[in-house]
């Protein structure tokens, strides 16, 4: 029997829209945009099932929740992605080449940054878990068949204990119900072109600065030229 070791006290320790079964299991199923069964999904024999509708809130939640439970070596994606936010995209981009800069390195959602992962999160994140990728499918039957592969190939817990972190909700984020409201696809973009443009202006006051002071040296320098010049030309008539 693969061996197990205790969540995180209080496990599942980041609320949210997801349902939660059996700690000791292997597999975490996300939707993405999609509610499903969810309930029966974990009766199937799932660890924790819900959505994840943003790519970056939405998606610290599901790897918070997951590294804090060393049982769970697997990453289940899917359901349907969602428009704009491409969450499933920036969640396998995340596993594969982490972020750099606060950015989802290689994402192509909207607004793909990260605050509330550090980099010893994600790296856990990245040696912890396995990702799976039938996304599109909603396919109950599959995705039951799904879990059931994957917990034959359980290979038992990860060797460290679990891993908390801390989400920080920004104030108005959720419902009443917890569920993280995502910005519309349209929306999503113009908060993502409004970041670029800013640093865009950040690196264009960098760049101006330095001109500033390539400029004033220039000037400084012409002067000293001058000014050594006149001497010379002093010392030669006196001569």
């Amino acid at each position: 029997m693969a061996e197990k070791k205790s969540p995180a006290s209080g496990w599942p320790i980041v609320q949210g829209d997801f349902h939660s079964g059996d700690p000791n299991s292997p597999v975490a199923v996300v939707t993405m945009g999609s509610h499903l069964d969810e309930k029966g999904i974990c009766d199937a024999g799932a660890a924790i099932c819900g959505s994840c509708k943003t790519e970056n809130l939405g998606l610290e939640k599901v790897i918070a929740n997951i590294i804090s439970n060393p049982n769970i070596r697997f990453m289940l994606l899917c359901g349907t992605e969602v428009k704009g936010h491409l969450s499933g995209q920036t969640l396998i981009a995340l596993h594969k080449s982490g972020v750099k800069e606060g950015r989802v390195v290689g994402a192509e959602g909207a607004i793909p940054f990260i605050e509330n992962l550090n980099a010893d999160a994600i790296k856990r994140f990245q040696e912890q878990i396995e990702v799976v990728n039938i996304m599109e499918s909603e396919d109950l039957g599959a995705i039951k068949a799904k879990i059931a592969e994957l917990t034959g190939r359980d290979p038992g817990a990860f060797p460290a204990d679990a891993l908390v972190v801390e989400v920080k909700e920004a104030a108005g984020a959720e419902e009443a119900t917890g569920e993280v409201r995502p910005l519309s696809g349209e929306l999503a973009l113009v908060h993502a072109r409004m970041k670029v443009i800013e640093k865009m202006v950040v690196n264009i006051g960098y760049r101006d600065k330095f001109a500033a002071g390539v400029y004033s040296g220039k000037i400084e320098g012409l002067m000293i030229g001058l000014i050594v010049s006149f001497a010379i030309i002093g010392f030669i008539l006196m001569g």
